[in-house]
């Protein structure tokens, strides 16, 4: 199975030089740290990076909010983390946990907590029960009162055996720490840039946050941390310090990552860098969506960070040519997006039916230049014709021409292939 804690775990590895002058790149071990459990979820270094996301719905909405935290597990979220910032909210937590619960989903559901979280636990004793982990903003938890508030939450955390995570951000960075940092700076005879010292405020509100949780008696392996930003390099800059310097699990995020393209772009260039150096337990890219656009986009790009990775897999992976003048019909792209979309359909089923099958790859090429060539080098390719080139499409499997299709079937009679191979490949457990 995909999920076995160490088995997707290589060796460093090191790329081609393209030039004396450039660095290896080396895809590091996972960094060491404590195993979290989040309800049935274990999160840490022994245990394959996990995907989580966060519902947009009101959760005073318990029908709606259940749906979307539906949703978004079974697209592949194995944390979902919902709103709780009001009385409506906190009351509404325990129907839409019964809710998912009863349309057969098993998924942790966090409490998202900013100012007043201190308030809604202690009021609404069934919601803290019935949340599988707090998250806890150390930079928005109450003015002068801030440590007082943090061990309310903290206390009731440890009242219920739940796990904290401890999520400093660039946008609500505990103001009274960064003004005490920034005039030791002022006053220091080699001062660091003010990014510089923005970042080790990050660094010393998470820490100093997690010191005073396990003082209140929540224990190591109970706490997360997380100190989101929303550029690139800063945020890969803070994480690289704050791995050096404590083992409690990462979850990584660049905090409003944008819209589309801009926000799946930055994000993967952020989470990979991390990544590849074995920094990173949990992981969300937080994709503004499009009015009405699915939620579960930014689920389907975590995972295909991960899996473009090579650190996990979660559903076949579609080798196809961009195309050319050689290309000139749409047809292979028609079949490419065809057969994406038909392994994202099956995967539910094939997941629990044939163990092993999100490591199949295939190949939709459009042309002989590459066709053939990467067709063998996957499981299961087809080589559709190019502009002018005779009508015929050799399907190859495990690298070995089986069969030549013709005619106005090929989509049907490929599928057809596919669905045999994937039954006698992967058979059930």
């Amino acid at each position: 199975m995909e999920d076995h804690p160490v088995s997707r775990w290589r060796p460093p590895r090191v790329s081609f030089l393209l030039s004396p002058a450039l660095t290896p790149v080396v895809f590091s071990p996972r960094r060491q740290t404590v195993t979290a459990s989040v309800g049935n979820v274990a999160v840490g270094s022994a245990h394959p990076v996990v995907v989580q996301s966060m519902t947009n719905t009101d959760t005073a909405d318990p029908a709606a909010t259940a749906a979307q935290v539906i949703a978004l597990a079974r697209a592949g979220s194995q944390l979902v983390r919902v709103t709780v910032n009001n009385d409506e909210a906190a009351a509404a937590v325990p129907e839409l946990a019964r809710r998912v619960a009863d349309a057969g989903v098993d998924v942790p559901i966090i409490g998202d907590f900013h100012y007043n979280g201190h308030l809604l636990l202690a009021k609404y004793p069934e919601t803290a029960r019935a949340l599988a982990k707090y998250r806890i903003n150390p930079g928005n938890v109450g003015g002068k009162r801030r440590d007082e508030n943090f061990r309310t939450i903290v206390q009731i955390a440890v009242d219920n055996d739940k796990p904290v995570r401890i999520g400093v951000n660039w946008g609500s960075l505990d103001q009274d720490l960064l003004t005490e940092m920034m005039d030791a700076n002022a006053a220091s005879t080699t001062p660091r840039t003010a990014k510089d010292v923005y970042i080790e405020a990050m660094l010393e509100s998470a820490l100093r946050s997690a010191a005073l949780a396990e003082e209140t008696g929540l224990r190591h392996d109970q706490i997360i941390i997380s100190c989101k930003i929303s550029q690139v390099q800063d945020l890969v800059d803070a994480y690289r310090r704050l791995a050096a310097r404590c083992d409690y699990p990462l979850h990584l995020g660049l905090t409003e990552a944008g819209l589309g393209m801009k926000g799946i772009v930055a994000s993967t260039a952020a989470l990979s860098l991390l990544l590849a150096e074995g920094i990173g337990d949990t992981i969300r890219v937080s994709l503004t969506p499009k009015p009405g656009g699915d939620r579960s986009e930014e689920v389907f790009v975590a995972q295909q960070i991960l899996q473009s990775l090579e650190l996990r897999s979660f559903m076949p992976q579609v080798t196809s040519c961009p195309g050319c003048g050689r290309t000139t019909s749409t047809y292979f792209q028609k079949l490419a997006e065809n057969i994406q979309e038909y392994l994202r359909e099956q995967m539910p089923r094939w997941r629990a039916a044939h163990p092993g099958v999100e490591e199949m790859k295939v190949a939709v090429m459009g042309c002989v230049v590459n066709g053939p060539g990467e067709s063998k080098h996957a499981n299961i390719g087809i080589s559709l014709p190019g502009t002018f080139e005779e009508p015929k499409a050799p399907v190859y499997v495990d690298g070995a021409l089986l069969k030549t299709l013709k005619g106005d079937h090929i989509v049907e009679e490929f599928l057809v292939i596919l669905n045999h191979y994937v039954q006698r490949t992967y058979p059930a457990a």
